[in-house]
């Protein structure tokens, strides 16, 4: 094979793919170092460790259904376009605040 064929494939998009496919797992265990247990966002409820975002989930979700049946006694529920979009952001609005208030994350 001529010298200027192998030097051309060297170079080529899939060896630059192959380097960047091994270069991922490296990434991803750097990205999980940081999970470790005395950093973990766990929460001791009732003798067990919950996650905390799951309990800002929840009460984002109850916060949402809250607001809705406001809105609905108001009637400003049926004015509202894109209710699930709608009440989705308030969901995440209310959780992330109390993430933000309470574990400062």
């Amino acid at each position: 094979m001529p010298a200027n064929v192998c030097a051309a494939q060297s170079g080529s998009p899939i060896w630059r793919r192959l380097a960047q496919a091994a270069a991922c797992p490296a990434l991803a265990a750097l990205s999980l170092a940081g999970c470790d247990a005395p950093l973990s966002p766990a929460v001791p409820f009732l003798g067990a460790y919950f996650p905390f975002w799951l309990i800002c989930a929840a009460t984002g979700v109850l916060g949402a259904v809250v607001l809705r049946v406001i809105f609905v006694k108001i009637g400003i529920d049926e004015h509202l376009p894109l209710r699930l979009l709608v009440y989705a952001c308030l969901a995440a609005i209310m959780g992330l605040a109390l993430a933000l208030a309470l574990y400062g994350r």
